[in-house]
């Protein structure tokens, strides 16, 4: 009896004594005690997989016992190391959705975390809260402008929030070879990663390399960083995911983790295998009923055939060899016209300049997209239309409506996007709608346009010239996120290069007055027409109205509301009094300053997004002054319109009236 009491409490205190060292070590987790939440899940054969095909999704997975990390409230934090193989299995290829985070937590349960690019560690309220002592390690495939993330594809350092302390594109430096070596994290292979952490020279040291080359010498990242201020006494090691719009799975093949010393290293020959697509089994009638087999398809053959020919007349596409070398998912006509219910008119959606827009379901995912049916007559301009269309599929932005693949089919292109349930923002300001979007909500749509459009400009490998912002092309998902949209007329060319000359194209009221005289688009245009979106949301009203009297043009009446001091006057009825007043006006002065008629006058869109963001003081603005009465008309106006708007491509001689100075301050107020 004594033994056993003297057995048990030495099981005791060994157990204890392993939780507060955090000393662990799985090379695949069938018999891991782990919690688990949301998404994640270990599989049959071992592997944690932390998210799967769910939209707006969070995951977490921690071991199950706090770890001592200092022996008091105002210690230093102990040294620790870990190292982890992971895999990120995108479900469309170069389209992966947010990556997951290696965390150090004060809880297992993070309440109001949210999914998406806040990983399921924060949520708008308390990311960058000094209150949250967290720590994590992002391994990122999604650039967030807002973040100031560097690329989509990285490794970072966060504290207490996701703007990271320090990043760099993924990849590694192998040991006695010169040179960088750039790793896709989506690209479904799996990598080993380390972290350490030195306590008494508090410093921080991440690593990554393929699974199958040892660790390297020289770290991905290096960081001098105290976390003693950061972390309590005991807190809890694991891992957070979460799901946006674009699906991923997210692997964890096998982890060791130890405080005060180097973690144990991993057996990799005894890592589970990653997930493959399942081979068809032969089916028993392939052997067994042979003889029968083939007189039924002798039978039937005839009506086959007959039935193939008329199939293949209906559905045949178009794949020239040029097409493969482009990366966005090609689709089959007939999963489409499937999709659509045959393209029928109760799944219309709408009618643009390039084609209706169907929605429909994908019958194999069920997952909603959205079809536009794009007809071209000339062979060459569809060839140059599909290699525009697919170079601007390869963007990846949260207010940008996702380009999903294509499909063509004689002399029709079909474009797949995601479907946006509450559809474009036009239908929600004008003609009475029944429904009226409120003042926070109209906020957060030009927000997120602006940071769509300044990823356009800056933040792409190339820049990107919309052409046609307008409501109508802003479109709404399930949150009334906005999300630009209908890249038909946009242009790319790369950074430091001056743009050429091209058609003049775009809605009338939108284009910016230089556009007929060089037919040149920029991104001066661009923000000529978000200026003119800014006051088409401020006071739900077209840029350009027809009246029997006379035309009324939304940019002069704001001009004279502000000329007499009460610019608020612009604003929507439909608002009521429930709305921010100092919001209303910066942004009802922010659409002026971007429609004057100097392009050098404009701000870019980078500059944009800093004064809806509060990060430039409205009295910043007082050199970028308009001129009030007396000193001419800043903005440019059109002249003998008979219609409201016309939609692209457009061309005309008609010359657009312009005036002269920039003067006194337009965001110094009223006077």
């Amino acid at each position: 009896m004594f033994l056993v009491i003297v057995l048990a409490v030495s099981l005791l205190a060994n157990a204890a004594a392993s939780a507060e060292t955090g000393d662990f070590m799985y090379n695949g987790f069938n018999s891991a005690n782990l919690s688990l939440d949301g998404l994640a899940v270990v599989t049959g054969n071992g592997l944690l997989r932390l998210t799967n095909v769910t939209n707006q999704k969070v995951s977490h997975a921690f071991y199950p016992d706090p770890i001592t990390f200092k022996n008091s409230p105002s210690g230093a934090v102990h040294s620790f190391s870990t190292t982890f193989v992971f895999a990120i299995i995108p479900e469309y290829p170069a389209q992966g959705g947010h990556g997951f985070t290696f965390v150090i937590a004060p809880r297992r349960e993070i309440p109001g975390a949210r999914p998406g690019h806040f990983f399921g560690l924060f949520n708008e309220t308390n990311i960058g809260n000094v209150t949250n002592h967290i720590f994590a390690v992002e391994f990122d495939t999604v650039q967030n402008i807002e973040l100031r993330d560097i690329n989509d594809n990285h490794v970072g350092i966060d504290v207490n929030g996701l703007t990271s302390v320090k990043s760099s594109s993924a990849g590694y430096t192998e040991n006695n070879v010169q040179g960088f070596r750039n790793l896709s994290l989506i690209s479904g292979k799996a990598m080993q990663a380390w972290v350490d952490y030195d306590g008494l020279q508090k410093h921080i040291i991440v690593t990554l390399a393929p699974v199958n080359v040892d660790k390297p010498s020289s770290p991905l990242l290096s960081l001098s960083y105290n976390l003693s201020p950061i972390f309590i006494e005991t807190m809890y090691v694991g891992f957070s995911s979460s799901t946006g719009s674009l699906y991923t799975s997210h692997y964890i093949l096998g982890w060791s983790f130890r405080v005060n010393g180097q973690a144990q290293r991993l057996d990799l020959s005894k890592l589970p295998r990653l997930p493959h697509k399942k081979k068809k089994q032969k089916s028993n009638l392939l052997t067994t009923g042979l003889p029968f087999i083939c007189l039924f398809i002798l039978s039937i053959l005839v009506f086959a055939v007959a039935y193939a020919i008329r199939k293949h007349r209906k559905f045949a596409e178009v794949l020239e060899d040029w097409e493969r070398d482009y990366s966005p998912h090609r689709f089959k006509y007939i999963d489409l016209y499937v999709a659509t219910k045959g393209f029928g008119d109760e799944e219309l959606l709408g009618v643009g300049g390039f084609g209706r827009v169907y929605r429909g379901v994908l019958p194999t995912t069920k997952t909603e997209i959205a079809v536009k049916r794009v007809s071209h007559e000339s062979k060459q301009g569809m060839r140059e239309f599909i290699a525009e269309i697919i170079s601007i599929g390869r963007l990846c932005h949260r207010n940008i409506v996702t380009l999903l693949g294509y499909c063509r089919r004689k002399g029709e292109l079909l474009l797949v996007y995601d479907y946006m349930p509450n559809g474009s923002l036009d239908k929600y300001l004008y003609n009475q709608p029944k429904v009226t979007l409120n003042w926070s909500q109209r906020f957060r749509v030009i927000k997120g346009v602006s940071y769509g459009l300044s990823y356009l400009h800056e933040g792409w490998e190339q820049v990107v010239i919309h052409r046609d912002i307008k409501a109508s092309n802003i479109l709404l998902d399930s949150e009334l996120n906005g999300r630009l949209g209908d890249f038909g007329l946009a242009k790319l060319y790369n950074h430091g290069t001056d743009p050429q000359s091209t058609h003049v194209v775009g809605t009338l009221g939108y284009m910016a007055p230089e556009n007929t005289r060089t037919a040149r688009a920029t991104t001066s245009t661009d923000v000529y027409a978000f200026g003119a979106f800014l006051l088409e949301v401020a006071c739900g009203r077209r840029p350009i109205e027809v009246r029997e009297d006379d035309d009324v043009i939304l940019v002069e009446w704001v001009y004279s509301c502000w000329d007499k001091g009460d610019i608020l006057e612009a604003r929507d009825p439909n608002l009521g009094t429930d709305f921010v007043a100092k919001e209303v006006e910066l942004v009802l002065q922010l659409g002026l300053l971007c429609s004057q008629s100097q392009p050098t006058a404009r701000p870019s869109m980078r500059q944009v997004v800093q004064y809806l963001e509060g990060d430039l003081a409205m009295q910043e603005l007082s050199s970028l002054g308009i001129s009030r009465s007396g000193n001419g008309f800043p903005f440019a106006c059109h002249e003998g319109f008979s219609t409201p708007s016309i939609p692209y491509p457009f061309s005309t001689d008609k010359a657009f009236s312009q005036t002269s100075s920039v003067a006194d301050s337009l965001l110094s107020g009223g006077r």
